[in-house]
């Protein structure tokens, strides 16, 4: 290779650093002469802790020791790097968005990106998209709208080093401006953002949450950290961090070990003293808030990355701990702030009314205007925003991913109401969007753009003798999500054989919701189905009360809910379904009728944890049996029995389940139906009743119980619940 090239890369080099600004080098070839290229910059830049990583193990020998599988990339979040070689060329390597966006974030000031991909990337003619849905990120050679866009991206940008092979490297004019140094008046943190983020964690209040927003690289983990640190100073005997990742808060620990290095780190805990800073995931810790422990945890609560956690799991602990701060990145492949923060606003606002927000907007590992910061930002579509809110007329039309691809501003407010809507949207859901299989986009939208979006899938269709061998469990499919898991778990052979229609996202501007947009999307997706022959429509999605109250007023019936927690959401998922031919019909009723036969003797053992809120909206589904009476003669004597005597409530539980389903398919929901069903169905025990009521004893709550009983009994007598 040149040496001219070489020298005209490392001055490059020179220029990002005395800008404390980043770079990327866009590498186009073969892949081997690519790189034969990058290994030679390599060597010749003898950069501080290089990476080299790529999804082949076919890698030049002078770097195999730093050589990083693609998978293991977001590992990386908290280390720091001024050398990154990401191998998009190789035959299987693929490239990997959710990596590219990790990777980036890790390059110091001064740093390069190196990316490697084909001549002529995304524009193969062999567009086999069934390959490309089995093996998402390693179909490199097949067409692709997706990486098609980036490469046209990357050819017009300004801000690219571009070197393809044969030719010299294109570099662009950098503007002549540094970023003037401004010291902090706290010598831990790097910025004065982060400073005062630190001073306002450390005087956390009781009641008075703190919600801190930032981009990316902004330090607000390492404000975390030190905050955590100061907070040990003064006392605090045991502080509790949660996030979506463990992977998350590396440089919260990162930054406590630096500040406290006679510290004890010990694994996802750092001991000082008489005080520890412990990491916790979602799942543990609703299901400690589940059982009323929540006192025993600690005063102090901070969530890391909130954004990727959802706003129903954040409002239960917001009411379970006194001190809490939020942290989230606005944009990125973390979560979607701006959508975080529309959705838990509500909620501050009813519960904790004092809540302040700050946000840190000046980097720290570069300057502002970084190049490969705007650039990486455009590419993953990180900044994506919904077009503006209007009220002109409605049209529904159906987008092909070839011409969204094409059309950055549509692209743009599509994407941005998925990231509004959703709290785990990631550059990967970008390409899932412009290339999956079998996927149709559907929108609302006037001449602002799109007002309401949603993505549907095809599933099923299967042959009987898959079907079986998947009900049984010696099979398992790509894909499928809804039809394979009614047939592996709920038995229904008839899910795989069938064809059904998911709904895998649907998302409405925020400003016009409860307009209906999104049951006008639904209702026609169901009448589209009905006339092709499809025999459900359903979709998948955290079981959170208001989602399943969208569900169930688009006539859809849960069939099944998820016996354990996610870890990263805290939720259990649930699906829902309706028929839209007679086969699925028929299909619908088995389903539900199976579900509402095991639901009781779940709710008992293995969703004993579940919230009770939740299990009464699922409860309130359960059929009701034709011709049947509400209850047996020896229910009501039993009902009455605890209700206006003595009798001890226990020993009466069926009649009181009896009484509550009742209640519940009469339509009567309230805080203290939910408690009643979280005791008569889930076992929560009289000291679980108490804590969530503020009552001392069991005779206050033995009391409370007869009082709603009492209630309830004469509103179902009356017949007006």
């Amino acid at each position: 290779m040149s040496s001219i090239a070489l020298k005209a890369l490392r001055d490059t080099q020179q220029q990002l650093l005395l800008r404390r600004w980043r770079g990327l080098v866009w590498l186009t070839g073969d892949a081997q002469d690519c790189k034969h290229r990058a290994c030679s910059l390599w060597l010749a830049l003898s950069a501080e802790a290089p990476l080299w990583v790529s999804g082949s193990d076919d890698v030049p020998p002078e770097v195999a020791s730093q050589m990083l599988p693609i998978r293991k990339a977001r590992q990386l979040l908290g280390s720091e790097h001024d050398l990154i070689v990401l191998d998009a060329v190789s035959p299987g390597a693929g490239f990997d968005p959710d990596a590219f966006g990790a990777l980036s974030g890790t390059l110091r000031a001064g740093g390069l990106l190196i990316l490697m991909t084909p001549e002529h990337w995304g524009t193969a003619p062999d567009a086999d998209y069934a390959r490309l849905a089995a093996y998402p990120w390693q179909a490199e050679s097949l067409s692709s709208h997706y990486l098609a866009r980036l490469a046209r991206l990357l050819g017009e940008s300004s801000r690219v080093i571009r070197w393809s092979a044969g030719e010299s490297p294109q570099i662009p004019e950098w503007p002549m401006t540094r970023e003037p140094a401004v010291l902090p008046d706290d010598p831990d943190c790097l910025t004065q953002d982060q400073a005062d983020v630190v001073a306002r964690l450390e005087a956390l209040r009781r009641r008075r949450p703190l919600v801190i927003t930032a981009d990316r690289g902004r330090g607000k983990s390492a404000a975390l950290g030190i905050a955590c640190a100061r907070r040990l100073a003064a006392g605090d005997t045991e502080i509790l961090i949660t996030a979506p990742r463990s992977s998350a808060v590396e440089p919260l620990f990162a930054r406590l070990a630096a500040l406290y290095p006679h510290g004890d780190r010990c694994g996802l805990a750092f001991y000082v003293n008489a005080g520890a800073v412990r990491f916790i995931a979602p799942d543990a810790l609703c299901e400690r808030v589940a059982r009323g422990e929540a006192g025993g945890l600690g005063q102090c609560l901070l969530v890391d990355e909130a954004a990727a956690i959802p706003a129903a799991l954040l409002g239960q602990w917001l009411a379970a701990f006194p001190r809490m701060a939020f942290a989230t990145t606005v944009h990125g492949y973390e979560g979607a702030g701006r959508g975080f923060a529309l959705r838990f606003r509500q909620r501050l606002e009813q519960h904790t009314p004092n809540w302040q927000a700050m946000t840190l907007s000046q980097p720290i590992r570069w300057a502002l205007n970084d190049p490969l910061e705007m650039l990486t930002s455009q590419l993953l579509m990180l900044d994506a925003e919904p077009a503006s809110p209007s009220y002109g007329k409605l049209r529904r039309i159906e987008l092909s991913a070839a011409e969204l691809s094409h059309d950055e501003p549509r692209l743009r407010a599509f994407f941005g109401l998925l990231v509004q809507a959703h709290y785990r949207t990631t550059p990967s859901d970008l390409r899932r969007l412009l290339d999956a299989p079998d996927t149709r986009l559907v929108a609302l939208e006037d001449d602002n753009g799109p007002q309401a979006v949603m993505i549907v899938a095809d599933e099923g269709g299967f042959s009987p003798e898959l079907a079986e061998h998947v009900a049984r469990g010696e099979r398992r499919l790509r894909g499928h999500l809804l039809a394979q898991s009614l047939a592996a778990h709920a038995g229904e052979r008839d899910a795989l054989t069938a064809r059904l229609r998911r709904v895998l996202r649907i998302a409405v501007h925020p400003q016009r919701r409860r307009e209906g947009l999104g049951h006008w999307l639904v209702e026609a997706e169901r009448e589209l189905a009905a006339q092709q022959g499809i025999a459900l429509l359903g979709a998948s999605f955290g079981a959170e009360p208001g989602l399943m109250a969208f569900w169930r007023n688009e006539g859809m019936s849960s069939v099944r809910l998820g016996l354990a927690r996610e870890t990263s959401t805290g939720e259990h998922a649930v699906m829902v379904l309706t028929a839209t031919s007679t086969q699925g019909q028929l299909l619908e009723q088995r389903l539900v009728q199976r579900f509402h036969r095991q639901l009781p003797g779940l709710l008992a053992f293995e969703l004993r944890e579940l919230v009770p809120e939740i299990a009464t909206q699922l409860l309130a589904e359960a059929p009701s049996v034709s011709g049947s009476s509400l209850w047996h003669d020896s229910d009501v004597q039993d009902l009455h029995d605890v209700a206006l005597a003595n009798r001890d409530a226990a020993m009466s539980r069926p009649a009181i389940q009896a009484l509550l389903c009742h209640c519940m398919r009469a339509g009567l929901y309230t805080p203290a139906l939910a408690l009643l069903v979280g005791w008569a169905f889930q076992g929560r025990s009289d000291n679980w009743l108490a804590t969530r009521l503020g009552l001392t004893g069991a005779r206050q709550v033995d009391a409370w119980r007869r009082k709603q009983l009492t209630e309830l009994l004469g509103c179902a007598e009356l017949s007006t619940c």
